[in-house]
């Protein structure tokens, strides 16, 4: 049946999860004219030459004529709204009527759309193909083959027949997980974790990651409960209605197409772009529910923090009365992040959610703070390699024997400073946690003088540290909320009123300076930074929300937030699905973490378990070189080995400032253009990302290479004199080098390569061979 009428105008067409990437893979002339007719149909479908008809054998699948040879798959979801599934060759859509799939999930409720031929295929292609070789290198080092099972004893001449991977459950038992029912003959037959990877690249999402995680190990109950119940519909979808497909629409993965240069980014992109705005239902459920108090939402690397304290932020601005304060804070600890915050922020909510937010970075509020009340001050802010040294000259001065300047500069910034303490009787007092060594009631006498000489030293020199900062803005703002807890009893007893907020300086009573506080990154920012946060806000419902992952804390900053007066226990939730990296790469990322302890900011221990990916790609490239020299050119092969991907979407990062000069300079000369990430960013949109590792907190990139990754620089080799002086100090500048390199391999989706000269990093050893002793 071929579409009549009048013209129609205003069409919306939308793009399901996973068709662009056929799309992407389209010769250049059919994708030219695949964006030619996508942009000619949303205007009017009825203009003709599309030959727009129902497939025959199929109530909502629909044709349409990209060019002579080639067609796009659409599903009519009701009235002028399509979803374009896929672009096929005019001959395979004829002789696979009968394999194209599609529907509403009975227990997710989402639509699903599946191409039998195209599944098959790639299992069997995944099944057959040996994986690509390494880029050559002078002194490769290959990756470990993945353990494999040991074979049964059998008599010699016998094989055993290969099992069947997901021969343990039933047909029903896979349906109720949520696998697509059209795909159970295919799955019954798998029988490796290659053929698993062929379905799972172009199956629905949901399929794959019940799939993958019923194979890493996880019982039946366990894939229920933590990927199946968190996305299933109460009342699923039987009477497919135009009604129901309109609902399906909200919980699928789909693109609304507003304009040909978005379509574009999308497709150049593919889930590396899409996966910066989609909500997953279980993230939904996180950014819309009420909390009494407190909620924090922990997860690996790619997990969709951020973006769900981005909607969350959305959500509770939509929650406030009309006005035009800024009643909602959004902080995060670096200065880089909270620009990037404001950007997507902007495009996800638009001016009118922009306008009631006030995004900064934490220093940055600090800052203002203290601004505000003293706005004479002149000091020039130095950072903590120049205050150690400070600390180094003072004991020389002072004769002081008993104490490393290290230590000192440590109990200074991680205790006193990073507690607020005010006053020598609260130093007595203070928790001392992760600090190692214990101290006397004498010796803290002795510690507590030397700290107020330092900090007079630093004044009569005018000068101050970010994290003095940082204290006293605390200190401030908590002299602030007293005073407000304090007017706001008064006035109770009076009238029985609530302490509402207004924006400070907008009415004659002090008020809190926000009502709700969204925090990104968090396990990154210091105890004074909490204690400035907590009292900035009042103690209710949905006052502060905060994200992060302990597991990524690359700055000495570890805090208990209930003793800081921030209550998360009961209202914390964790996200283990990653939508930035390949579980290739995620599998090589958590063996660098080794089996160290991480916190959960609250007292308790985390856990990446159960972190896991649907994407998936190459085995992480592992090679060393004999020299720095040597090493650079394994980058420069590298990076030509990539040539057919983007240059800005291209990244390398080493440890120190030093190299990253070097390096520009020898991409340059090989006639690579080079673009070096500062603090404030990187310098450029064009050529490749060069930067130290703490520069690529919060970016992502679809190819990486970490260079330098050698013993002595990964982790530094002034580390180990903390051995046996500090072993409390050791261990924690061992589990910030440890994070720092887990951070950076978490930044690659498709591809990661990792190389070094001399000898590898010790983090390294559970990625490569062992050695052998011959």
């Amino acid at each position: 049946m071929t579409v009549t009428g009048a013209p129609r105008t205003g069409v919306t067409l939308r793009l399901l999860d996973k068709a662009d990437k056929e799309i992407v893979k389209l010769d250049r002339a059919v994708l030219g004219a695949f964006y030619k007719f996508q942009h000619d149909f949303r205007r009017n479908p009825d203009a003709g030459g599309f030959d727009l008809k129902q497939l025959e054998g199929h109530d909502r699948l629909w044709s349409a004529r990209v060019n002579r040879e080639w067609r796009a798959l659409m599903i009519r979801l009701g009235g002028d709204d399509w979803l374009l599934v896929s672009v096929k060759h005019r001959s395979h859509v004829h002789k696979n009527l009968d394999r194209l799939n599609y529907g509403i999930n009975h227990i997710t409720g989402a639509i699903e759309y599946v191409d039998l031929q195209v599944v098959e295929e790639s299992v069997l292609r995944r099944g057959l193909t040996p994986p690509a070789a390494p880029v050559p290198a002078p002194t490769p080092v290959p990756a470990p083959e993945p353990a494999r099972p040991k074979p049964s004893e059998e008599p010699e001449g016998l094989e055993e027949p290969e099992k069947p991977l997901f021969g343990a459950y039933t047909d029903e038992e896979l349906a109720d997980l949520g696998v697509a029912e059209p795909l159970i003959p295919i799955v019954r037959k798998l029988t490796t974790d290659d053929e698993l990877l062929g379905l799972a690249e172009y199956a629905p999402r949901h399929t794959g990651e019940v799939l993958l995680r019923l194979r890493d190990g996880a019982s039946y109950e366990e894939v229920m409960d933590e990927v199946t119940a968190p996305v299933a519909v109460e009342e699923p979808e039987r009477n497919l209605d135009s009604a129901d497909w309109q609902a399906a629409v909200d919980r699928s993965q789909t693109v609304a197409i507003t304009d040909d240069e978005f379509l574009q980014s999308i497709l150049e992109e593919g889930d590396f772009g899409r996966w910066k705005i989609f909500l997953h239902p279980t993230q939904e459920k996180l950014v819309h529910r009420r909390y009494s108090g407190p909620a924090r939402v922990g997860g690996g690397p790619g997990t969709g923090k951020t973006i769900v304290a981005l909607h969350r932020v959305c959500h509770l601005v939509r929650q406030l009365p009309p006005g035009h304060t800024k009643p909602v804070l959004f902080t995060t600890f670096n200065r880089n992040l909270a620009a990037d915050l404001r950007s997507r922020l902007l495009s996800l909510g638009g001016p009118d959610v922009l306008a009631r937010v006030d995004i900064a970075h934490v220093d940055q509020l600090a800052t203002r703070i203290v601004s505000e009340a003293d706005p004479g001050n002149a000091k020039r802010r130095i950072d903590d390699t120049t205050a150690l040294r400070e600390w180094r000259d003072l004991l020389v001065e002072a004769g002081e024997t008993r104490w490393s300047a290290e230590f000192l500069s440590d109990e200074w910034n991680q205790v006193i400073l990073g507690q607020a303490v005010a006053s020598r009787s609260d130093y007595f007092t203070v928790r001392r946690a992760g600090r190692g060594r214990s101290v006397t009631r004498a010796e803290r006498v002795g510690i507590w003088q030397l700290a107020e000489r330092f900090t007079q030293r630093l004044e009569t020199k005018g000068l101050e540290t970010h994290r003095q900062v940082a204290e006293r803005a605390a200190r401030l703002e908590m002299t602030r909320k007293a005073k407000i807890d304090s007017r706001s009893r008064e006035r109770e007893d009076r009238s029985g009123l609530d302490n509402l907020h207004v924006e400070a300086g907008s009415g004659a009573r002090l008020r809190h300076r926000y009502r709700h506080i969204v925090v990104d990154e968090a396990q990154d920012l210091s105890a004074a930074h909490w204690k400035m946060l907590r009292a900035m806000a009042p103690s209710e419902a949905d006052d502060m929300f905060l994200v992060g992952d302990t597991h990524q804390r690359i700055y000495d900053n570890q805090v208990t937030l209930g003793s800081l007066g921030v209550h998360i226990r009961g209202r914390s939730s964790r996200l283990t699905l990653s939508y930035r990296t390949t579980r290739e790469i995620l599998r090589d990322a958590i063996r660098v973490l080794g089996d160290a302890d991480y916190d959960d900011l609250d007292g308790d221990s985390d856990t990446l378990a159960g972190y896991r990916s649907v994407l998936h790609g190459p085995v992480p490239s592992l090679r060393g070189a004999r020299s720095w020299d040597e090493e650079m050119d394994l980058v420069v092969q590298q990076l030509r080995a990539w040539h057919d991907v983007p240059r800005e979407s291209t990244a390398i990062c080493v440890p120190t400032n030093d190299m990253v000069t070097q390096l520009a300079e020898r991409l340059a000369r090989h006639g690579i253009t080079p673009t070096e990430i500062t603090q404030d960013g990187p310098r450029g949109d064009q050529g490749v990302h060069i930067g130290t590792m703490y520069r690529f907190k919060g970016l992502e990139y679809r190819c990486l290479v970490i260079a330098g990754v050698a013993e002595g620089l990964v982790p530094r080799a002034s580390v180990d004199t903390w051995e046996h002086t500090d072993p409390s100090r050791h261990r924690r500048e061992l589990h910030r080098a440890r994070s720092l390199l887990f951070v950076a391999a978490t930044r690659a989706r498709d591809a990661l390569a990792i190389t070094w000269h001399g000898e590898p990093s010790r983090f390294l050893a559970p990625l490569l061979p062992p050695r052998s002793d011959t």
